[in-house]
């Protein structure tokens, strides 16, 4: 009977899991090493708590998603996909939901329930809660793992996870061990994360959400940098939400202070059916003053500062707005604008842009192409996707092919 290869799984999030748990069903004797002493207490905060665990969309579908080295994922979807993700928790007992936008949730709305499901996933592996300091490679190709002690190993699977949420156990420290191995680690920037805004008007609208706008992030020359439809917030610091998130994703190598977030407060409707919305509205309240007439068409807490910006005086009654105001109303529905600053924190952000670079590493095996029977998985490499899924999905299928990788021959 031959002996089980050993394997170290360096990172206790959905990467390191997923990966522990696809090589102890392909035979392996796994050690998954997490220093912070809580399995999975990353993916337990994701989603506000619900846990959107993937993306219910096709492989390609997926990759559109990816505006950072899609192809390199192109392997580890075609042999784990959003599908088999969801076949997995439905087989650990955990029943999903697809919601708006394809994303994918526990019915239960629990994020308890999937870190529950991965921990059941991998139960057969050695939990180690020490911090990896080092790993070694022996000259004769196996490896030692150095934490509080010395443990030898056949193969490595590097998940240790990037830089935001430090609190979780995400430090960093992982790229440290990467780059002793030689590897290129590319610049660490925080993705999906909020941004500044040193526009006054943000604080006044804290907690405001808005649904169904469409916003485009102007630079100094008026080009559209990036453009999207769905959610945002406003925050006491500046803005948040689903497309603020994504659109965060777009401005790593650019200064952010040179940018504007145009806000179209009415995209289902051109010029001319906004301007016959305006005259019905206005047709109806001619006798009122101009800041009680837009209840129709803002939320409350936006009217105040809408007309401040409009220029129209606010007891001006509705009856003797001139069409010249009218169009600025138009104008101001259709691109209102918030000057931004900057980027958030790495620590706020929910995942981290940069890392290993994928350039060495192999896309079919997840395997170092500088150092034999070292791999990695997650958010440690230089791979990072929109808000929806698709970050925790790339987890799970290179996860997933690093173990079944790793452990190949045993």
């Amino acid at each position: 009977m031959s002996v089980p290869l050993r394997i170290a799984v360096v990172g206790g999030g959905p990467a390191g899991m997923c990966a522990a748990g696809a090589a102890i069903r392909n035979g392996a004797a796994v050690t998954l090493f997490d220093h912070s002493g809580r399995l999975g207490w990353k993916l337990s905060i994701t989603g506000k708590g619900r846990c959107n665990v993937t993306n219910n969309c096709t492989v390609q579908e997926f990759l559109e998603n990816v505006p950072r080295n899609p192809r390199f994922l192109y392997g580890a979807l075609s042999a784990f996909s959003p599908n088999d993700t969801m076949s997995l928790f439905s087989s650990l007992g955990v029943e999903l939901k697809t919601e708006r936008g394809r994303r994918v949730f526990p019915v239960s709305d629990r994020a308890a329930d999937i870190v529950g499901a991965m921990k059941k996933y991998c139960k057969d592996a050695v939990i180690v809660t020490e911090h990896v300091t080092k790993i070694n490679v022996c000259e004769d190709g196996r490896f030692t793992v150095n934490s509080d002690t010395v443990h030898a190993y056949d193969r490595v699977i590097i998940a240790g996870g990037g830089r935001s949420y430090p609190i979780t156990g995400s430090d960093g420290s992982c790229y440290k061990i990467a780059a002793s191995f030689g590897h290129t680690v590319t610049p660490i920037v925080p993705s999906l994360v909020p941004i500044e805004s040193s526009d006054k008007i943000c604080p006044e609208l804290m907690g405001l959400s808005l649904k169904n706008v469409s916003i485009k992030v102007l630079n100094s020359n008026g080009a559209c940098l990036y453009s999207d439809f769905g959610e945002m917030l406003f925050t006491h610091f500046g803005v948040s939400g689903p497309m603020i998130l994504s659109a965060s994703s777009h401005l790593h190598d650019i200064p952010v202070s040179s940018l504007t977030l145009s806000i179209d407060l009415k995209p289902a409707l051109d010029d001319k059916t906004l301007d016959h919305r305006l005259l019905s509205d206005f047709s109806e309240k001619s006798n009122r003053d101009f800041q009680n007439a837009m209840s129709g068409l803002l939320p409350q807490k936006l009217i105040q500062p809408f007309v401040a910006r409009s220029g129209i005086p606010p007891h001006k009654k509705i009856n003797v707005i001139t069409k010249e105001e009218r169009a600025a109303v138009r104008s101001l529905l259709k691109d209102f604008r918030i000057r931004l600053s900057s980027l958030r924190p790495i620590d706020e952000a929910i995942v981290t842009s940069g890392g290993v670079s994928v350039k060495e590493i192999s896309p079919k095996t997840m395997e170092s192409k500088l150092v034999r029977g070292l791999y990695f998985a997650g958010e440690i490499l230089d791979v990072d996707a929109y808000t929806g899924g698709y970050n925790l999905q790339i987890a799970f299928s290179t996860g997933h092919l690093a173990g079944v990788s790793a452990s190949a021959d045993a």
